[in-house]
């Protein structure tokens, strides 16, 4: 595609990447067949190749209106087009750009500022998430069923922990900032697991939110900040032995890969990032390589897998995580268009909540959850927007994967579990 990028936008971080990506496009459209909101819409401006060509229009023009803003925000980035892709167009590193230039030269009106404002100043911080959560569950009984399906059910707090011994394998894991509030179970589980194969995670208190959630909101520079105050809190951790870094929620993951491009500019952290980076593993990644050590599931037929995008198009683990299962003995319940977004999309859900109860929808039926019908009796997943998400919309329990694989684990057989989080 041939472009020509105006000369007020030439010295905009990331022009010069997306040109590149604007160029590689040859418009042949496979995109459109795996784009959610397109399917779901049918207009091509609410696909990849019309966000592409509007984008180009910005990138040109030094222009662009409210019609094409509202066009952008549609988008989920799920990356289904990038993996569609046949010229491999990296879609989502052009939007990221196009969306940043466009807030710079068209400021968003004042209600959607302050309410993306109310988002990264709530959601990636527990102190302040955790009382709001607490509080809304005491209120249950009054909130309305929209906001009473969307409240995560109180998890019960640890037992008292036998004393661990010292494991032989160290590895840092990400206890995240909504899931350590709204899911902490799914954390705990991945320390039973894990220290069934003698290998101790620990969680140093002053990592935190992974950044991802600015980084969609448009916030970079905030997504640094948060990405450089985890390498200061793991890297002493690193330098000790710590092998790899582990995130169960895949959205975070992802991001965590992306610490290298992030802080590529910074010298002070670049090469820090850039082994974070190296060394994410997802954890079906590091237990299919342990697999012979689990205990075999006897599960039965009626649990549907969910797959997140950020598994499917981001990490490309998704397929790992079902042969894991399945090799453990777990009887997966056929689903369909496991490729398609289920409409969480990080903060989607309540940026667009109307297209993400759409796209919800259709993925529980997806997923075998209908109308007199037989459909599974859990859904497992690996992210906790999906997990959340998709548990507002149905009755059937959506739980993390980890957690029902944690339930074929004695915890007082095998090695001894590392449950605390690290003090330091």
């Amino acid at each position: 595609m041939e472009t020509r990028i105006a000369s007020s936008l030439r010295d905009q971080p990331g022009i010069g990447e997306a040109e590149a990506v604007l160029r590689s496009c040859v418009h042949c459209g496979f995109c459109t067949a795996t784009c959610p909101t397109y399917l779901l819409l049918g207009d091509e401006r609410d696909g990849p190749r019309g966000r592409i060509y509007l984008l180009k229009t910005l990138l040109e023009t030094a222009r662009a209106g409210e019609e094409t803003r509202s066009h952008l925000d549609r988008c989920l980035e799920c990356r289904a087009c990038e993996t569609t892709c046949p010229s491999g167009v990296r879609y989502a590193r052009l939007l990221e750009t196009g969306r940043t230039i466009l807030d710079r030269i068209r400021p968003r009106p004042l209600h959607q500022r302050l309410f993306r404002r109310l988002l990264k100043d709530l959601l990636p911080w527990p102190s302040r998430l955790g009382p709001l959560v607490a509080a809304a569950r005491l209120l249950r009984p009054v909130l309305p069923a929209t906001l009473r399906r969307r409240l995560p059910p109180a998890v019960a707090p640890d037992p008292a922990p036998r004393q661990p011994r010292a494991l032989a394998r160290r590895m840092l894991l990400l206890e995240g900032c909504v899931q350590s509030v709204a899911t902490p179970a799914t954390n705990r589980a991945a320390r039973r697991v894990f220290g069934h194969l003698d290998i101790g995670l620990e969680s140093p208190r002053q990592a935190g939110c992974c950044g991802a959630l600015h980084h969609h909101l448009g916030d970079r520079e905030g997504a640094r900040r948060l990405a450089r105050r985890n390498i200061d809190a793991w890297w002493p951790r690193i330098e000790q032995g710590a092998e790899a870094i582990l995130a169960t929620a895949s959205g975070c993951a992802l991001f965590l890969g992306e610490y290298g491009r992030l802080l590529a500019d910074d010298p002070h952290y670049r090469d820090k990032a850039g082994w974070v980076s190296s060394h994410l593993r997802d954890p079906a990644q590091v237990l299919a390589d342990e697999g012979p050590a689990l205990p075999r599931s006897a599960h039965g037929a009626r649990i549907a897998l969910h797959t997140p995008c950020t598994l499917c198009h981001g990490l490309h683990t998704a397929a790992t995580l079902r042969e894991l299962l399945r090799d453990l003995g777990w009887q997966l319940q056929p689903t369909a268009d496991d490729h398609l977004c289920c409409g969480s999309a990080g903060p989607y859900s309540l940026l667009q909540p109307r297209l993400a109860r759409r796209l919800r929808q259709r993925k529980l039926a997806a997923l075998g959850v209908r109308d007199r019908a037989p459909g599974p009796e859990t859904i497992v997943t690996a992210n906790v927007g999906c997990q959340l998400h998709l548990q507002a919309g149905t009755d059937v329990p959506v739980r993390h994967w980890l957690e029902v694989l944690a339930e074929d684990i004695d915890p007082d057989g095998g090695p001894a579990v590392d449950r605390g989080r690290a003090e330091r």
